[in-house]
């Protein structure tokens, strides 16, 4: 089994910053793919950003330029660093992981979820 916890989530002016942390912890391998979702109220579960082995990333159109998804395989903890933040962001985020390997946007390729963590970004 797999457990997920993130953390970091907050209150924070347009504009601002924020750091995302989701904690790995059971069977975990650095070969699995990890990823960001975020879900708005009345809004479907969104795609952020993914990781896979070796570093390789992809972000949304939407973040690109702004959010950078990391891992440390050491720690076992996924990382989003989200910069210039608009209230558009504002949504419960999500970290996810699988075994399957490559850099997966569909919700339903990830087996094991976090809690989330809530993010606002007032105007």
């Amino acid at each position: 089994q797999v457990q997920l916890v993130e953390s970091g989530g907050g209150l924070v002016q347009a504009g601002g910053s924020l750091r995302l942390s989701c904690a790995a912890s059971g069977r975990t391998f650095s070969s699995y793919s990890m990823a960001w979702f975020r879900q708005a109220p009345g809004k479907e579960r969104e795609f952020v950003a993914s990781i896979w082995s070796g570093g390789h990333t992809y972000h949304a159109a939407s973040v690109k330029g702004r959010f950078t998804i990391s891992r440390d395989n050491a720690k076992n903890t996924l990382y989003l660093q989200m910069n210039s933040l608009k209230p558009e962001d504002t949504a419960v985020y999500y970290c996810a992981t699988t075994p399957r390997a490559g850099l997966l946007t569909a919700a339903s390729s990830y087996g094991y979820w976090g809690q989330g963590t809530q993010v606002t970004v007032s105007s």
